[in-house]
């Protein structure tokens, strides 16, 4: 098989990046994705010269430090700082090495916190941000603005963001302090189905909306984003174009986990922005909508939370 070129994936250990790597579409590249030790994405000259010496074809930046609520509230300086470099060195290395094709992957949670639903690429930077997340989401802004800028002054190189919903699937991480909802859902339901608890806490009344969609989804429109990445809008939103309540997560990932106690609202706790719903009118101009359902992910993810993950 002829292979279209050489494509770096940044973050390759991390969730997006390893659900990227195992998918099948990334057979048609000679994939490079360096650890923490091949690697420091943080070292900007280390950086610089990996770029010289391997010189990719393309690349998709799916690196970052990630996690929930709890995770951002803690350490709100670590989510700034340490995505702010992660963006500068990948991008501005990739435009020293005259790279082509950049696919920047970046995150809901940079849409302002008031914004109306579903959110549409226009509304970055027209309001106020989330709280809870906002060092992360300005870090995730600053790379997005880079690519921008990037291809207003050099309109070869194709440097463009793709901004996912929330996601979830092989690869996340459950853990109650570094885990999103939907992840932090199945193990503490887990928990309760093999401990034998009589009920499972959410936080809030449950109402709340979000939208999660399967990693290995995410994985494949990217990967047919750096292939026609001529056609794709500088921005674009990936998402499912729906969502659930809070309330519905815990009730469908109980149901396909086996557990049957009751559920239980903890009101004093936070619970984020009231609904976070990405417009998919991009997305679906750009003729691609994800094939998995929630129910079916939640297996997928729960399967491997039980066989393969690993704390």
């Amino acid at each position: 098989m002829v292979k279209r070129g050489k494509l770096l994936i940044t973050g390759g250990t991390g969730m997006v990046g390893r659900n990227i790597c195992e998918h099948p579409l990334a057979h048609e590249w000679d994939v490079m994705a360096p650890g923490r030790r091949e690697l420091d994405l943080s070292n900007s000259a280390a950086v610089l010269d990996y770029f010289e010496q391997e010189r990719p074809d393309a690349v998709i930046h799916a690196a970052g430090r990630v996690g929930g609520i709890q995770a951002n509230m803690a350490h709100p300086v670590d989510f700034l700082v340490q995505n702010v470099d992660l963006g500068r060195n990948i991008i501005l290395a990739a435009r020293a090495a005259g790279v082509q094709r950049l696919i920047n992957v970046a995150s809901s949670c940079m849409y302002p916190r008031a914004a109306n639903n579903p959110l549409t690429e226009d509304l970055l930077l027209k309001g106020e941000l989330e709280p809870t997340n906002e060092g992360y989401a300005l870090a995730k802004i600053f790379a997005t603005r880079l690519c921008e800028y990037i291809r207003r002054e050099s309109p070869a190189l194709h440097y463009k963001t793709l901004i996912p919903c929330n996601l979830y699937g092989r690869h996340d991480k459950f853990a109650p302090e570094h885990s999103h909802l939907l992840p932090a859902i199945i193990h503490k339901v887990h928990l309760a189905k093999t401990s034998g608890a009589p009920t499972v806490e959410i936080w809030g009344d449950g109402t709340a909306r979000r939208e999660f969609m399967y990693a290995g989804d995410v994985a494949e429109a990217t990967l047919r984003a750096v292939v026609e990445i001529e056609s794709l809008p500088d921005e674009m939103n990936v998402g499912l174009g729906h969502d659930y309540s809070i309330n519905e997560y815990y009730a469908i990932a109980a149901n396909v986990i086996g557990w049957k106690g009751q559920f239980v609202h903890d009101l004093t706790k936070p619970v984020g922005m009231k609904q976070k719903l990405v417009s998919i009118e991009r997305q679906t101009a750009w003729g691609w909508l994800p094939k998995t359902t929630l129910e079916h992910g939640i297996g997928l993810a729960y399967r491997y939370y039980t066989k393969e993950y690993k704390p």
